[in-house]
């Protein structure tokens, strides 16, 4: 029995290494999902305000058909915009400024062109028009929805590769830390109309 000792310990203490290292393994994993599963919804809610642009340039251009270089330059964020794709499971920072930047570019063209469509008062009028900003009001929530919640995704998940003694795993399985969003720069203070009008 005392030959048999060593070697039950042995055995008790690999199934005990082995239970440890596969629950964090695939509480990563699990973790990891998540945050891509969220950051699919990110890109629904950019991808929904994406395709209510043309539907809205569409209706405007019957009013303000003088605008063609704002019309322009916002089918040109938009594409930009809708052309950054990222794999949610290999976020970099560096990719997810990338994406913050187009979306950021399609934002301030959408804002000038919202500036522009203030001096057609008949426009403002039309109810396929109002229908369309109130859709993109929602979008534009929705879109802060999603990316509150994939920063708050992200929190559990760094926490457990980075915490002791899941650090060490993280590094031999090559998980990495997760970026968040961030807020741009400037976005603390409120725009003002009449700076889009001067553009």
């Amino acid at each position: 029995m005392k030959k048999l000792l060593p070697i039950i310990i042995l055995a008790v203490l690999g199934f005990g290494i082995y239970g440890w290292v596969k629950g964090f393994y695939n509480t990563a994993i699990e973790l990891e999902e998540k945050i891509g599963e969220q950051w699919s919804k990110v890109e629904s809610a950019y991808q929904r305000r994406a395709d209510l642009i043309p539907n809205l340039m569409k209706v405007a251009e019957r009013y303000a058909e003088y605008e063609q270089e704002t019309f322009t330059k916002v089918t040109e964020a938009r594409s930009k915009a809708t052309s950054i794709q990222i794999d949610p499971s290999n976020i970099t920072p560096e990719q997810l400024q990338q994406f913050q930047q187009a979306q950021s570019g399609l934002t301030s063209a959408l804002s000038r062109l919202l500036a522009v469509f203030e001096r057609y008062p008949e426009l403002k009028a039309n109810e396929n028009y109002k229908e369309m900003m109130n859709e993109l009001e929602r979008t534009e929530n929705r879109i802060k929805v999603e990316r509150d919640r994939f920063n708050e995704e992200i929190t559990p998940y760094n926490n457990h590769i980075r915490q002791f003694p899941g650090n060490i795993l993280a590094g031999v399985f090559n998980f990495e830390k997760k970026e968040r969003f961030k807020a741009e720069e400037g976005t603390d203070k409120a725009p003002d109309v009449n700076d889009y009008m001067k553009k």
